[in-house]
């Protein structure tokens, strides 16, 4: 089993300001709703264009939807720059350059995630990793957009996450 879909996996429990104040295991984190930490990395082209991830059919939360470029768990005792960089090693094999473009509140959109948000640009093709990812896709930004409001086929968090580009 990946890390990525562990529910063992042991991740900070944060209260409504982002402070740690436990930890839990993944599965129980998303079975009781409780607030956590993670990233997103919108990885960009020169061009303008915005690489997408479908999610595995092997995630336990929104399997097979559209998201961003990279995604993931803040872990214990990391920050959030450290674990978008991270994240985006792991599932697209690149070490990049990253902008923070801010942090999303936790809510219903993003699972109850404080949700840090990060901008990469690269014309690097990125080597998606097959367990967490099914299929990459480059999209123009309204494209992007227009996928990222349809919850049909996209994960909530695609939109609240995409708010922040200016």
């Amino acid at each position: 089993m990946s890390p990525a879909t562990d529910p063992g996996e042991l991740l900070p429990v944060v209260d409504g300001q982002d402070r740690q104040v436990g930890l839990a295991p993944r599965g129980r984190i998303h079975a009781q709703n409780l607030r956590h930490r993670a990233v997103h990395v919108l990885l960009f082209t020169s061009d303008g264009r915005l690489w997408l991830q479908r999610r595995s059919a092997s995630k336990d939360t929104y399997p097979e939807m559209w998201t961003s470029s990279a995604s993931g768990h803040v872990d214990p005792g990391e920050s959030y720059g450290q674990a978008a960089a991270r994240e985006l090693g792991e599932e697209l094999g690149l070490e990049l350059e990253l902008e923070h473009l801010g942090k999303v509140a936790a809510c219903a959109a993003t699972a109850n995630e404080f949700t840090g948000v990060y901008r990469a640009l690269s014309d690097a093709r990125p080597v998606p990793d097959p367990e967490e990812i099914s299929r990459m896709g480059l999209f123009s930004l309204d494209e992007a957009r227009a996928l990222a409001a349809d919850h049909s086929r996209a994960a909530p968090s695609l939109q609240a996450v995409m708010a922040l580009l200016k």
